[in-house]
């Protein structure tokens, strides 16, 4: 039994592909239909204001026509996450607008759901050798998008499946004076210290103290940070695994984050290591990352294969054709601005933000066999998506045989001890 995949990065669709396709999307529509399952990571929601407008977003309130899963469906796609930092961007009822949609397609989905239960779950494709399963799951999120889960007597709440996590902050006695000197002063804890009082919440254990959202831990050893996943949330998505492993032949993970390692946007959050790897001991073969639109590395781990973030597929955030009121009054803009001029607004006329950032046009479609439950032959495949264009031609994907961005990619995987050789335009991952 030999099962080929190939999977990308965020897909932000905005417009739609022309009738006749553009320069490039032959060859990258044929890369992609050659293999059994596609995966891409739905960053939208699907509708036509069918839901309100969140008081937060992402970064932009995330909504497409949904005639744009239309065209993902054209490039070949055929397995799909939608559990992201902005699937909760048009509230619950967006959330249940874009299941709908993505539902009269028959597409195969997970990640976002009517109940926890629901979003959770994995979702199954039938390949001619193999039934594949695939778990969806988001650690960059607004509160308000988790989905909650079905009660004995009271129905769930449509939303995300949440990956959490805390950090730590490991510091030194006098650092520690420090934030309890903080403490003291601010009476930012005054609040969580009358719940204790109340017996609410238990009393901070000794040697720890939260500061607002910031958790301090007395050490006598190095000083240093630590992010670390939320155990019920990393025991719900083992225990999906185990049960996709059941009635699956192959489960692949996908793992929206654009939570970094200190200072370094190319870098995963320790948490999402964690995670990852937790992912790959309980039976799944691969785990793809997507969420800070770069590349991150790729780790090989007890057979299994980690992708931290493939980055971009799709990147048109600016011409989306609607933002809610919240967007303009957010930039002291009149609300009758047009999306074009509030787009010019906050790039800077193109000075500033991602139009400027090589790294978020360049990336990677990484293409592996699973063969008698042995992940085998990965291949990376280098993609553009033109940043020198204007901004009707940004963000669409082209292949681009780029050793630059294989030697990028290289790099950022050193760390793990992964091997990339590169020939003829391609990068070949020495398992």
């Amino acid at each position: 039994m030999k099962v080929s995949f190939i999977a990308s990065g965020d897909s932000f669709i905005t417009r739609h592909v022309a009738e006749c396709g553009y320069p490039g999307f032959d060859e990258i529509q044929s890369l992609i239909r050659s293999h059994d399952v596609s995966f891409a990571n739905l960053e939208m929601t699907f509708h036509r204001q069918e839901g309100y407008p969140a008081a937060t977003s992402g970064g932009t309130w995330a909504m497409t026509d949904p005639t744009m899963l239309d065209d993902m469906l054209r490039y070949g796609f055929n397995i799909f996450n939608t559990a992201n930092n902005h699937s909760g961007d048009f509230g619950q009822e967006g959330v249940s607008a874009t299941i709908r949609h993505l539902n009269e397609r028959k597409m195969c989905f997970t990640g976002t759901g009517n109940t926890l239960q629901e979003a959770s779950r994995a979702c199954y494709l039938e390949t001619r050798h193999a039934r594949v399963a695939l778990i969806g799951v988001t650690a960059t999120l607004d509160p308000a998008a988790i989905a909650g889960g079905q009660g004995a007597d009271m129905i769930g709440r449509p939303g995300l499946n949440p990956l959490r996590f805390r950090t730590v902050h490991h510091v030194n006695a006098e650092h520690f004076a420090m934030a309890k000197t903080l403490s003291d002063i601010s009476q930012i804890n005054a609040r969580t210290e009358q719940k204790i009082r109340n017996g609410y919440l238990p009393p901070f254990p000794e040697g720890t103290l939260p500061l607002g959202n910031m958790n301090f831990m007395l050490t006598e050893g190095d000083e240093y940070n630590e992010t670390i996943p939320n155990p019920k949330d990393v025991e719900r998505t083992v225990k999906e695994i185990e049960e996709a492993r059941l009635q699956a032949d192959i489960v692949i993970v996908s793992v929206h984050a654009h939570e970094m390692k200190g200072a370094d946007s190319q870098v995963a959050a320790e948490f999402v290591e964690r995670f990852a790897k937790a992912c790959i001991d309980a039976g799944a073969s691969v785990v793809i990352g997507h969420g800070p639109h770069e590349l991150r590395g790729i780790e090989v781990y007890k057979g299994g294969v980690i992708f931290y973030s493939l980055g971009n597929f799709i990147f048109q955030t600016e011409t989306v054709e609607r933002q809610p009121f919240d967007a303009f009054h957010g930039k002291n803009l009149p609300i009758d601005t047009k999306i074009g001029a509030y787009m010019n607004h906050r790039s800077k006329n193109g000075t500033k933000g991602y139009i400027v950032q090589e790294n978020i046009w360049r990336s990677i479609l990484p293409s592996w066999e699973v063969e008698d439950g042995k992940v085998k032959n990965v291949v990376l495949y280098p993609i553009d998506l033109a940043q020198k264009g204007t901004r009707s031609q940004r963000g669409i994907p082209s292949l681009s045989g780029s050793e630059e961005t294989l030697k990028h990619i290289q790099k950022l995987s050193e760390p793990y001890g992964t091997k990339i050789e590169i020939k003829d335009g391609k990068g070949y991952l020495v398992l």
